[in-house]
């Protein structure tokens, strides 16, 4: 990889690794579920808009509005607030490190929706190691009280994994960019009433609106900017590597900035998972045909 691809690489394992600690000061701060949608996804679609005209390309997103509405849903709709909300009982490293799970469970969504590659060994091997981090992870939460949260994580990994689906099999002639901002646009118009009707009586402390102007503006907008110039440089198969990297970031972030406990669980789980995602998403040998585009794996887990 190139020094440019490394740095890109180190750039995105942060952005998208701190929204998880972003969120938590939002929620923690009396900002309602609808008012961190909001904000992030306005934030994001204002920002990236001046890019997307220039691009264009919106034809197609009004062309394949079901898939693209089906996109919204799964990826940006349905997860941040169910993510936000879920923050309000989770730590901000837990929830980073269950939506690892991402990577395995996109494997089993694609092998039901008609993906015939066969899993060797070792891919199942890893989805099994991957699912015994999550248990280890999500178990004692369930006796704690927090067992909603931990479904409402279990249904933002479905979102997150099957979204990329759609992405690959639909909108494979839509820009990139014209559909992220056409995403946050509809999320944005979404969550804007019940974002005002649940706005605080004061303004938020300084403190919290900067972690929803970075959320929306480095964690949203410049995130989906440098993913694809990561694209650009290192390729869909590569780029999405630093994925694996997101929830240790998570987990960082939370010890250092919210005095979250780091414990054995947490990180044994982590290593599962790390473990459990790299051999259930290994490429398989060259000369064997892969039945779904490589464009599956161009969308990552995000915050």
């Amino acid at each position: 990889m190139s020094r440019r691809g490394w740095v890109l690489f180190a750039l995105m394992s942060v952005l998208w690794g701190i929204p998880y600690l972003l969120i938590k000061v939002a929620v923690e701060n009396d900002i309602s579920v609808p008012g961190v949608v909001f904000a992030r996804t306005a934030l994001g679609a204002l920002v990236l808009l001046p890019l997307a005209v220039r691009t264009g390309g919106f034809d197609k997103v009004r062309k394949h509005w079901k898939p693209v509405l089906a996109f919204a849903a799964l990826e940006v709709l349905g997860p941040w607030a169910l993510l936000s909300d879920a923050e309000r009982t989770l730590s901000s490293g837990m929830a980073g490190l269950l939506i690892a799970a991402v990577p395995i469970v996109g494997v089993l969504a694609a092998r039901a929706t008609g993906d015939s590659e066969r899993l060797g060994p070792l891919r199942w091997a890893g989805l099994l190691l991957g699912l015994g981090g999550v248990a280890v992870l999500a178990a004692p939460q369930l006796d704690g009280g927090s067992a909603w949260a931990v479904a409402e994580v279990a249904l933002v990994v479905v979102g997150y994994a099957t979204a990329p689906l759609i992405l690959a099999r639909k909108l494979g002639d839509v820009p990139s960019l014209t559909m992220t901002t056409a995403c946050l646009g509809i999320a944005a118009l979404v969550y804007a009433v019940p974002a005002a009707l649940t706005a605080p009586a004061a303004l938020p402390p300084g403190r919290v609106l900067a972690a929803l102007a970075v959320l929306g503006v480095a964690s949203t907008a410049v995130a989906f900017v440098l993913f694809f110039e990561l694209i650009r440089e290192v390729g869909p198969t590569r780029a999405p590597v630093f994925t694996y990297v997101n929830p240790a970031v998570a987990v960082a972030a939370g010890v250092l900035f919210l005095d979250e406990s780091l414990t054995w669980e947490i990180a044994a789980a982590f290593g599962l998972i790390l473990c459990g995602s790299v051999l259930a998403t290994l490429r398989p040998p060259k000369g064997r045909p892969v039945a779904v585009p490589e464009a599956v794996e161009v969308d990552t887990v995000k915050g």
